[in-house]
């Protein structure tokens, strides 16, 4: 029986939760996870190591390296063949606060993940808002 997955902290509510091709329709979705676009946040906007940001989301730096390589591998996926990136679900915790940037939004609360098998996540289960 493996050993249940821990919620990946994540320090901020993402501002939009829809990218896409503005020229066209898109040709598809992918679906980005929260705690993928915390991992990019951290590694690629704020700079950090792995290390640095392993610890920040909660999880070993083996698992941060590959929470970090699904999600550019998503959004390169989605990039390179005009797809809908949506940024849904996933194992989280939204903490108050954001070490990273010394702001937040307080809001607190746990969230699970649309499709990924481990409950309703933060729309309830239903289909994604556009």
């Amino acid at each position: 029986m493996p050993r249940p997955r821990r919620c990946r902290r994540i320090y901020a509510d993402p501002p939009a939760r829809r990218f896409g091709p503005y020229d066209r329709p898109p040709a598809g979705q992918v679906v980005l996870p929260l705690e993928g676009l915390e991992a990019l946040r951290l590694a690629e906007v704020e700079g950090l190591d792995q290390e640095a940001a392993a610890e920040l989301m909660g999880v070993s730096r083996q698992t941060f390296g590959r929470v970090l390589a699904a999600a550019r591998s998503e959004v390169a996926r989605a990039l390179n063949g005009g797809l809908e990136l949506v940024v849904s679900g996933g194992d989280y915790e939204l903490v108050p606060g954001d070490p990273g940037r010394g702001r937040g939004r307080g809001m607190g609360g746990r969230g699970r993940g649309m499709g990924r098998g481990r409950g309703g996540g933060r729309q309830g289960g239903g289909p994604i808002p556009q």
